[in-house]
Order: structure tokens, then sequence, then C-alpha cells
């Protein structure tokens, strides 16, 4: 037997209501279109689900029994539509996010957590993830990507200021070898490179020089996806590492990394919140809500008169 959800809020509209006429001003349609309706289901199931008279409809016993079986689904149905009504144009539901774990000025500094607190309805799906996405196949609303790696068709939202990439060092590391003065003489130390393997080749360190940009490939001692172990190895004088200045400059700062051909490395656009263009003209408020969020952060703060 097809199965067809046709007519069947017609049928519980009836089945309530005992009554046609009724029915029909419940749904917004004319009688005849009703009884049309009920006529065509019943055909399709091969049961009359009605006894009708002039003076009055009564449910067969087939009519009871698919009535008894329809209200409990109709009742969520009904209760869910509420829900999305009660919804419109409030920030709510779960929003799915992909960033990049190098994202540190998004995934720390309170961001999340104060985006949370702003809006309560709000659910996060946050996956952190270096691979490359296609964030409408992959079921994304958004996601968070350095700036050079953001496609020209989507809507892009600065999450960060400038970034720059730079090469340290443990101050041990640095006891027994000379510190490299062109990115060439990488070739000549221990390195801790990085690289997502879904990808064929670790990633090849990007620097400048004169103006032009130039990568060198690394014969890496270890290659993670990790930044967290490139750190960690740098510290304990494995050798050298790169990363994003946000990141490493807690140990700089604290004289345990050393960084060098800084000359090397300027700064450059930082991370963006993008998402394809939606069709209606406007973001979801979910969506809507953290791009005016994170718009509201990042605008410059006023300066306090002496």
């Amino acid at each position: 037997m097809r199965t067809d959800l046709g007519g069947l809020d017609t049928f519980v509209a009836v089945a309530e209501a005992r009554s046609f006429r009724a029915a029909s001003q419940r749904l917004g349609v004319t009688a005849s279109a009703v009884s049309q309706s009920v006529r065509q289901l019943e055909a399709r199931l091969g049961l009359p689900l009605f006894t009708r008279t002039t003076r009055s409809v009564a449910l067969t016993e087939a009519g009871e029994h698919l009535l008894h079986g329809l209200r409990p689904a109709f009742a969520d149905v009904r209760a869910t539509l509420e829900t999305l009504e009660h919804l419109r144009g409030r920030p709510a539901g779960t929003l799915r996010l992909n960033v990049a774990s190098i994202a540190e000025t998004f995934l720390s500094e309170r961001t999340v957590a104060a985006f949370l607190a702003e809006y309560p309805d709000i659910k996060l799906d946050l996956a952190v993830d270096d691979d490359d996405i296609d964030i409408v196949a992959d079921g994304f609303d958004a996601a968070v990507r350095l700036g050079e790696l953001v496609a020209e068709d989507m809507v892009a939202v600065s999450v960060s200021g400038d970034q720059r990439q730079i090469v340290v060092g443990s101050p041990s590391y640095f006891a027994a070898r000379p510190k490299p003065k062109h990115p060439r003489d990488l070739h000549a130390h221990e390195c801790i490179g990085w690289r997502v393997y879904a990808r064929p080749a670790p990633y090849r360190w990007e620097f400048t020089e004169d103006g032009k940009d130039f990568e060198i490939a690394i014969d890496a001692r270890v290659n993670t996806s990790e930044a967290r172990v490139m750190h960690r190895l740098a510290l304990d004088g494995v050798g050298l590492t790169i990363g994003m200045e946000d990141s490493l400059r807690p140990y700089i700062d604290r004289g345990e990394l050393v960084p060098v051909l800084e000359k090397f490395c300027p700064s450059f656009p930082g991370f963006f919140l993008y998402y394809p263009y939606p069709s209606g003209g406007e973001a979801p408020p979910k969506l809507k809500a953290l791009v005016d969020f994170l718009r509201r952060r990042m605008r410059p703060k006023k300066k306090k008169r002496a």
C-alpha cells in the first residue's frame, strides 16, 4: 500500500470537529475540498473512515483506530510548529562551527564563553579542524580560517587583528647551535613541522624577503598535526618550530622560547568567520547573533579622556 500523508490533516480536522463544514472553516478551504480529500484518503486505504448522514458525521471503527494513532503525532507536529513560531526572529538553536586549531583569538580570550553568556538559547557544535572543508556540503553554518583561505563568494567577518607566523626555539637548543640568519639555514637545523594528514605533504614554511613570498620545504625531525605538541617539543629543546605569534607569545615573554628570522615574518590579515551568502538575503538569527557579537567585539574601543 502506498504511504502518503496527503489528506491526514484533513481527516483529523473532520474527526475532531465531527463536521465537514466546521473542518473546512478550520482549514480555510471549501467543504467540497474537504469531502474530496477524505474520499481520496478512504480510497487509498480501502476502508471507510466516516459514517455520513444528512445531520451527522461519525467515525467508523477504522476511523477511530486511525484517529487514535494520529492524534499524538499531530500533537507533536503542532508543538514543533509552535516552537518554530516562538523562535522566529530570536537567536536560538544549535550553531555548527568549524574552526582552525590555530585560531587562538577565537578559541581563547573568552570569545566563545562571552558569546554563550550573551545568548543563552544558542548551543554550539564546535569542530576544531584543520582539514579543507566545504561548509555547505559538510553541514556547518560557518567556519573560521585565515583570510587567505576564504573563498571570494563567502561573507567574511574579521575575528582577529593582523597575525604573524614566527619561528622559535628554546634557549637550551640555541646553547648548542647558532641561530639561523636566513630561512635557508633551517636545513641545517632540527625542525618540528606541521601537517594535516589528509593532505599529501607537510606544511611548507612561508617567509617574505624584499616583498616577495617564498616557501621552504622542511625535512622535519618530527611532523605532527597538533600545535600543542609542536610547542612542547620546542620547549623541550628538540628543535625549531613555527606557529602563530599569538599562541607563542606567552612562552616568549617568559623567556622559554626565543624568536628568530623575524625580519622574514611580516604580518598578514588574520582570521575570518565566513559563511555562504544567505539565499533569503539575511543570515538565520543564531548566525546573525554571532556575526553581530564578533563585529562589536572587534570594534575599536574609544579611549577614555584624561
